[in-house]
């Protein structure tokens, strides 16, 4: 863990946050020592729900490296991930995460991270979104389509 890789991250929170770019979240991805990405929350000058600090500064390190996975890498972020940018990471699959502010911290400032923690274990039918799941014999046969596929490219 190097300190100035998180306190790179708070800085683009602070400043892109005082630009108005978004939330007060930033994050770098680092690998070998050298920061490959950066990223800040542009939720609201984006009006992008995704375009968080950690998907952001994810997306600028695998261009940067041509490659969608970012073995071997590590992440520094403002904040604990709320679940989507968790899942972002894991699909890199960076090795480790750091983080400075909590998800309970970031519920103190009215973030959904927590909320979204607290549905996740729930069981489908009982969460406050709806779901209903259709047509499952068709998009399975996509399913067949792609194990049978020899020039797929797994990840």
């Amino acid at each position: 863990m190097d300190p100035k890789f998180m306190q790179r991250a708070i800085a683009l929170s602070r400043e892109n946050m005082r630009k108005n770019s978004g939330g007060p979240f930033g994050a770098v991805v680092v690998l070998n020592g050298k920061i490959i990405g950066e990223g800040w929350n542009k939720v609201t000058s984006a009006n992008d729900p995704t375009a968080h600090a950690e998907v952001e500064a994810i997306r600028q390190a695998c261009k940067n490296i041509n490659s969608f996975q970012l073995t071997n890498a590590e992440i520094y972020t403002s904040c604990e991930p709320c679940p989507m940018c968790l899942a972002a990471i894991y699909w890199a699959r960076i090795e480790k995460i750091y983080y400075a502010n909590t998800r309970k911290d970031a519920a103190q400032i009215e973030f959904d991270d927590d909320f979204l923690y607290q549905e996740l274990p729930k069981p489908i039918e009982k969460r406050k979104l709806p779901m209903k799941q259709v047509l499952h014999e068709e998009a399975l046969s996509v399913f067949k389509e792609w194990t049978e596929k020899a020039d797929r490219i797994t990840y």
